[in-house]
């Protein structure tokens, strides 16, 4: 049955399935931020899932009309979506980042760090690409970054590093899944702690850095994310500090450390007030992430 606030029309278009989706996400004042930031992605990345449509005949298919059962499928995913608080990706089991599919579930965050606009760029031009042999990617997660790395980088090997298991699991298949297990080597452990004595050419990292009190405020879908990928302290630095502590030991000569830190990027600049951080500028919007260079 139809619940009364996600009542629809006989036969709906793709279009009008989408519009009530959107305006029963807004009286239900969901969040977003989990690869859309808006009640209207959110709902057109699900009933397009649903309905196993292609976002590139977006224009095609807003006119036509699904069968009842797909509507009524289209409909439940919507409720769980509102009764349940869980983003949109974690509902797909996917979700985009650099221009490539994963898979993911709650053993990962949702990829949505402004890292694939860097990658996709291959970093230019901080670092020259010609140079780049050795990666090391610090909190895989789903092992979007790293995947996404050794897409760009196709002479490099990337070191991903996590300290859950079941994040690997899911990395695990990603990695499978596009093909480049013959260079991304998934390690577990915490930080450098894998990979003592190696040093990388470029350093990359997505790590914790949600405060204590900041996770108490974050809204419900958040909560389906695990804990670890997102507590990080009293402050959200205590991870930030152990990446920093080690890098120039794991950096290369010429070697360059990026690192998302988020809305910590001012108490990360009152923490270290003598290291020379750059902070980057985003074409597709973000931010909190700063590059070092090595001493070397």
């Amino acid at each position: 049955m139809t619940p009364a606030h996600m009542a629809t029309p006989a036969s709906p278009t793709v279009a009008e399935l989408i519009r009530r989706g959107a305006e029963a996400f807004e009286r239900a004042g969901l969040a977003y931020g989990h690869g859309t930031d808006n009640a209207v992605d959110e709902a057109a990345a699900l009933v397009f899932h649903v309905l196993g449509l292609e976002h590139g005949r977006a224009a095609e298919v807003y006119g036509e009309h699904p069968a009842e059962p797909d509507v009524q499928r289209v409909l439940r995913v919507f409720e769980q979506r509102i009764e349940q608080r869980v983003p949109a990706a974690y509902l797909m089991g996917r979700m985009w980042f650099a221009g490539l599919e994963f898979e993911l579930d709650e053993r990962v965050i949702v990829p949505r760090s402004p890292f694939a606009e860097l990658i996709l760029a291959r970093f230019q031009p901080w670092v020259d690409p010609a140079r780049v042999r050795r990666i090391l990617d610090i909190g895989t997660g789903s092992g979007c970054i790293a995947i996404a790395c050794a897409k760009a980088f196709p002479d490099a090997t990337v070191d991903a590093v996590d300290i859950s298991p079941h994040a690997l699991e899911v990395a695990r298949r990603n990695v499978a899944k596009h093909g480049v297990g013959d260079r991304v080597q998934l390690l577990q452990g915490d930080v450098f702690a894998p990979v003592s004595g190696r040093r990388y050419d470029l350093i990359v990292a997505n790590p914790p850095y949600v405060s204590d009190d900041e996770m108490q405020a974050l809204p419900q879908e958040y909560r389906h994310e695990p804990d670890l990928a997102l507590r990080a302290g009293s402050d959200g630095l205590d991870v930030v500090r152990r990446i920093l502590a080690g890098a120039d030991e794991h950096l290369a000569p010429q070697g360059v450390l990026f690192v998302e830190v988020g809305n910590c990027d001012e108490r990360v600049q009152e923490a270290f007030p003598r290291l020379p951080f750059v902070w980057l500028e985003f074409e597709q919007g973000g931010g909190g992430l700063f590059m070092l260079r090595g001493k070397h």
